[in-house]
């Protein structure tokens, strides 16, 4: 009861000799401009586990990538305030440091030739005179009256 032929197979054991499928990378499924490939490549590679799922790559490589996008929004809106062009070291600090959660984050993180935030201590600051108080008297005899003895 055999049925004569075999079924040919093309190559990866794919039937019929259809046109060669182009293939899509896991960062294209996922929507990202990060490598999850790569990322989890070095996930295995590193030991930090055992065995590795088939999502963690993906999810790290999207948070890296949100932290990524959110860091040169917040450079670049720096440098546009210092009408530069380009982004420079400086810039990714001022974003960081000014920032809440990112500097929460970057707590412990020093960033070569950023340079640090604009503070002046407001004890080292010149006193501005104050208009009611520094009010003087005319003359200095009238402002120091004793009472005359008689």
């Amino acid at each position: 009861m055999e049925t004569g032929g075999k079924v040919k197979r093309g190559a990866a054991g794919r039937k019929g000799g259809g046109p060669k499928k182009k293939p899509v990378s896991r960062s294209v499924k996922a929507g990202l401009q990060f490598p999850v490939g790569r990322i989890g490549r070095y996930l295995k590679k590193g030991r930090y586990s055992q065995r590795v799922g088939t999502g963690a790559p993906v999810y790290l490589a999207a948070v890296l990538e949100y932290l990524a996008a959110e860091v040169l929004e917040l450079a670049g809106n720096a440098a546009r305030d210092n009408k530069k062009n380009r982004i420079i070291p400086r810039h990714v600090l001022l974003a960081v440091r000014n920032d809440e959660e990112l500097g929460k984050l970057l707590a412990g993180v020093t960033i070569a030739h950023g340079g640090v935030l604009p503070n002046i201590n407001p004890v080292l600051l010149p006193k501005k005179p104050d208009k009611v108080a520094t009010k003087e008297p005319k003359s200095p005899s009238k402002a120091t009256k004793s009472p005359k003895k008689a």
